[in-house]
């Protein structure tokens, strides 16, 4: 893999497969939200083409200008072009983390997450705040996520090893149908 203007790409191209774009709710490069997006990635190599966005904490800070940066133009493009969206995110004081939610709040006016497939993982020491918090803000957003594509892996930190890999196998199995279960929802829907 490659990086790219805060995105990192698949070397492979993946034209005629599904394509879907990760974002990571944390900035810290060996978070245990990137550690699951790894999973992921590797769990639908084969299935789907799978665009990790590096670029959150480089998102200005949201206003409703008319005329936004390059910085927010792109994430909308990767947003747009997506046909699935995959979010990871921790909990930080009870609540969604900033940059997430910031990114988020970028959407709101331009509707690039209207009907777009989106799951879901909460990854965190509890994390049902964090949760319930996206999930209403997705709602918000109009995104298309199905019940079956969300799951909230609490005490993350104990089913990672020390390379940072997801050890415990039945967080990984989990991680493997939500994928495989939204990889199915985004085709039934082209």
């Amino acid at each position: 893999m490659h990086q790219l203007h805060g995105i990192v790409k698949p070397s492979e191209q993946t034209e005629n497969k599904i394509n879907i774009l990760a974002i990571s709710g944390s900035l810290r490069a060996n978070s245990s939200n990137n550690a699951v997006i790894q999973t992921a990635a590797t769990l639908v190599a084969g299935k789907a083409g799978f665009i990790i966005y590096e670029g959150l904490g480089s998102l200005p800070h949201f206003n409703d200008s008319k005329d936004p940066p390059q910085e927010v133009l792109t994430f909308r493009k990767l947003l747009a072009e997506a046909d699935g969206v995959f979010i990871c995110s921790p909990e930080y004081a009870f609540g969604v983390p900033g940059v997430l939610k910031n990114a988020l709040d970028w959407t709101v006016s331009t509707g690039e997450f209207v009907n777009k497939p989106v799951s879901l993982i909460t990854a965190a020491t509890g994390g049902q705040n964090a949760h319930a918090s996206l999930m209403l803000t997705l709602s918000a957003l109009s995104a298309h996520v199905l019940p079956d594509c969300t799951l909230l892996i609490s005490f993350i930190l104990s089913k990672i090893d020390e390379e940072g890999n997801v050890k415990d196998i039945d967080t990984r199995l989990a991680i493997n149908n939500i994928m495989d279960t939204f990889i199915n929802d985004i085709r039934n829907k082209n």
